[in-house]
């Protein structure tokens, strides 16, 4: 079968294009400005790629002069079946119009878009992808649920196809053997957006440094609204350690490998890749019950799973798994095993090539 992967996506297309390339011809196109070089070596040499930028932004004229490329390119390919993992710009709605001779399998890897990322015109697009793509892969029940029952999709059109680890590799490359844990160290990583709950992390704080004197939240990823939780913050410079800017995969490792226990108190989710990387370096995790999130945790083995904004519930969670190292060390395990069979990038590959194959038929 030959295959285009196409979109921005792209730790997750460069993860699935290596996996499927065993036994199908891959072309895979990364619609990025520029590619990080963990990532760039990653991709087997076996799948042909291209790097096609984009404008400054979704109106820049120049995202024409790519569309044009990354057509022509696809045309000489001449593939059975377009994979697409889409945003919602509107080139991609211009780009999907030429696609109608190929089967589309389209994947949304959120399924509503965000508190503070939704914009009418975005929903549209999505919405015309949507109704217009073959077959549609999110990465959970849940999500499925949620497409059928909000979205009114056909539910004979919407498979689940795990998220995978798509980024724990280049992590995985900056790997210090001598770096040890540093004592109840707790990591918030990942995009500073309000759906991610740091306020709720930043109000239990009193509670669990009252508990662990000594006890630190990191704070590690860029975001604008950072500022919002900064008097907060300042109020108790002793307690946080906060890096509001792009993490590196090098600096995220270091990150990964020194803490004791990886926090995602999200109050919204579809899905998380911060999850499987915590899992790659045996961190334990503290997640809320949203999204799909539960389905990739397992409570009381992999980590522990509460209620979303309860601060309460977030510090009791914290603390307990940082008075039992037994438990962490147990839980960190677990999950690390977690990755060889449900999350593996080969159980991927062959359920996303089902889904491929009832798409041609």
């Amino acid at each position: 079968m030959k295959v285009v992967l196409y979109g921005g996506f792209i730790d997750h297309q460069i993860q699935l294009a290596n996996a499927l390339c065993e036994n199908h011809d891959l072309l895979l196109i990364l619609c990025v400005r520029s590619v990080p070089k963990e990532l760039l070596s990653m991709i087997d040499k076996r799948v042909r790629y291209q790097v096609v930028g984009r404008g400054q932004s979704s109106y820049h004229p120049m995202n024409i002069v790519h569309l044009i490329d990354i057509l022509k390119h696809i045309r000489k390919f001449k593939p059975d079946l377009v994979h697409l993992e889409m945003g919602g710009a509107w080139v991609d709605m211009i780009f999907f119009q030429f696609l109608r001779p190929y089967p589309i399998v389209t994947t949304f890897h959120d399924v509503v878009l965000h508190r503070g990322e939704y914009s009418e015109w975005t929903e549209r697009i999505r919405t015309y992808i949507r109704k217009r793509s073959d077959k549609i892969i999110v990465h959970g029940r849940r999500l499925r649920e949620t497409a059928i029952d909000s979205l009114g999709l056909d539910p004979n059109t919407v498979h689940v196809v795990p998220l995978g680890a798509p980024e724990l590799p280049a992590f995985k490359m900056h790997e210090k053997p001598e770096l040890r844990e540093v004592q109840n160290q707790i990591l918030f990583f990942g995009r500073i957006r309000e759906y991610k709950g740091l306020g709720c992390l930043i109000k239990a704080e009193p509670r669990i440094t009252q508990e662990i004197p000594g006890a630190k939240i990191v704070i590690a990823g860029a975001g604008r609204e950072m500022a919002r939780y900064q008097p907060r913050i300042r109020e108790r410079p002793h307690s946080f350690d906060v890096r509001n800017r792009q993490i590196s995969y090098a600096e995220g490792a270091e990150l990964f490998q020194k803490c004791s226990i990886v926090v995602l108190p999200y109050t919204e989710a579809s899905q998380s890749g911060v999850v499987p990387v915590a899992y790659g370096f045996k961190k334990p995790v503290v997640v809320t019950r949203v999204g799909s999130i539960p389905e990739i945790v397992d409570d009381e083995i992999t980590g522990l799973i509460i209620p979303p904004n309860d601060p309460g519930a977030l510090a009791e969670a914290i603390i307990r798994l940082l008075k039992d190292e037994r438990l962490r060390h147990e839980m960190g395990e677990n999950g690390f095993r977690r990755l060889s069979e449900p999350l593996s990038w080969k159980r991927i590959a062959e359920e996303t090539i089902k889904v491929y194959n009832e798409a041609m038929e």
